[in-house]
C-alpha cells in the first residue's frame, strides 16, 4: 500500500510538471508569434443640419428618423400667421399702387373734361362781356360823360374777367392733356416698390416649407410637430451615405508611408471584408494630441495627424460609426 500511494503521489507530481511546461511552451510560442497589428479608426459622414429662416410653429413633418429624402424634398412646414398678415398687407398696398399708376395714366375721366369745358366757356363769355363794357365805358369816357373812375372800374373788371377765363381755361387743356410724365414716372415707381414688397413676403411664405439641401438618410429628428423654432434653428439632421470617409489620427512618425492619393487595404469589422480605401486629407489635429516625450529621455514631441480615406468604390451597408482598422504592416 505504502509503494502504491508513493507511486500515486509520483504521478501527480510528474503531471504537473508535464502541464507547467506545456504552459510555459505554450506561453513562449504565444508571445514569439507574429500578430496583427492594427490601428484603429472609424467610418464619417457628411451631414447637414436643415434649418429655416422663419420662426414659427412647427405645422407638419414629412420624414422620420431613419427616412431617405431626396433633394429639395419638403422637410417640414412651419405656421407663421404674422407673415400671412403682412402678405395681405402688401397685397392692399399693391392694389392701391396700381390704382394710381392707372389713374394718373388715364387722366381725368370725360364728366370732368366736358364739366371743366363748360367752366371754361363760361368765364371766355364772362370775359368777352367785360371787354364789351369797358369798351363802350372808354367811348363815354372820351365823350366827357362818364368820369375816370368809371372807366377804371371797368377796365379792372374786364382784366379780372379775362385772368379767370384763362385760368379755366388752362385748367381744361390741364384735363385733357392726363397727368405729368413726372407723376406718371412716380406713379409707376410705386407699383414697383409695392411689387418688391410682396415678393419679399412671397419669399419668406416659400422659406415656411423647409427643403432638404441634399439627399440622403434623416439621421436626427431635433424637433416635433406643435414646437415653436426660432429663426435658423434645425428640424432635421440629413446624412449624405454616399459621402463617407474613415478617420484616422496618426503619430507624425507613422506617416512615414503615408500621402495623399495613396491607397491602402482597410478591414472593417461590421461587414467582415476588406476594402480599398485612398487617402485623401492629411492635417494636424492640434497641440492637445501631441505625443510629449518626458524630460528625462531627451526625445522630442510628436504631433498627432487626422488622416481621412475614402472609398474607392461604393459599399453596400457601410454606415458612419462603423470602426475601420488599418494594418501597421502598410504604414510601417
Amino acid at each position: 500500500m505504502n509503494v502504491m500511494k508513493v507511486i500515486g503521489k509520483t504521478l501527480v507530481v510528474l503531471a504537473l510538471i508535464a502541464l507547467i511546461g506545456l504552459g510555459i511552451v505554450t506561453l513562449q510560442k504565444f508571445a514569439t508569434e507574429p500578430r496583427d497589428a492594427y490601428l484603429q479608426g472609424q467610418m464619417e459622414a457628411r451631414r447637414v443640419l436643415v434649418a429655416g429662416k422663419v420662426p414659427g410653429r412647427v405645422e407638419q413633418l414629412f420624414f422620420r428618423e431613419g427616412d431617405m429624402v431626396e433633394k429639395n424634398a419638403i422637410v417640414a412646414i412651419i405656421s407663421s400667421p404674422e407673415i400671412e398678415a403682412k402678405k395681405m398687407q402688401a397685397q392692399g398696398a399693391l392694389g392701391a399702387a396700381r390704382a394710381q399708376a392707372n389713374k394718373a395714366k388715364n387722366g381725368a375721366r370725360s364728366e370732368d373734361i366736358t364739366a371743366l369745358k363748360a367752366m371754361a366757356s363760361r368765364a371766355q363769355d364772362a370775359a368777352n362781356l367785360a371787354k364789351n363794357t369797358y369798351d363802350r365805358v372808354q367811348k363815354l369816357y372820351n365823350e366827357g360823360v362818364l368820369p375816370l373812375q368809371k372807366r377804371d372800374e371797368a377796365e379792372t373788371q374786364m382784366k379780372a374777367s379775362q385772368s379767370a377765363a384763362d385760368a379755366a381755361k388752362a385748367q381744361y387743356e390741364q384735363a385733357l392733356a392726363g397727368a405729368r410724365s413726372e407723376d406718371k414716372a412716380a406713379a409707376n415707381a410705386l407699383v414697383m416698390q409695392a411689387k418688391g414688397a410682396n415678393a419679399e413676403v412671397d419669399a419668406y411664405l416659400e422659406e415656411t416649407k423647409i427643403r432638404a439641401p441634399i439627399a440622403g438618410e434623416v439621421s436626427v429628428k431635433l424637433v416635433e410637430e406643435g414646437e415653436v423654432v426660432g429663426s435658423g434653428m434645425p428640424v432635421v439632421a440629413i446624412t449624405d451615405l454616399d459621402d463617407s470617409w474613415a478617420v484616422f489620427h496618426l503619430r507624425e512618425d507613422l506617416l512615414k508611408n503615408v500621402s495623399k492619393g495613396k491607397t491602402f487595404s482597410m478591414f472593417i469589422p461590421a461587414l467582415d471584408k476588406n476594402v480599398e480605401m485612398e487617402v485623401s486629407y492629411i492635417a494636424s489635429v492640434g497641440d492637445y494630441a501631441t505625443w510629449r516625450s518626458s524630460k528625462e529621455s531627451g526625445g522630442f514631441d510628436l504631433k498627432s495627424f487626422e488622416v481621412r480615406l475614402r472609398p474607392k468604390t461604393k459599399i453596400e451597408n457601410l454606415r458612419p460609426g462603423m470602426s475601420v482598422l488599418f494594418p501597421m504592416e502598410q504604414v510601417q
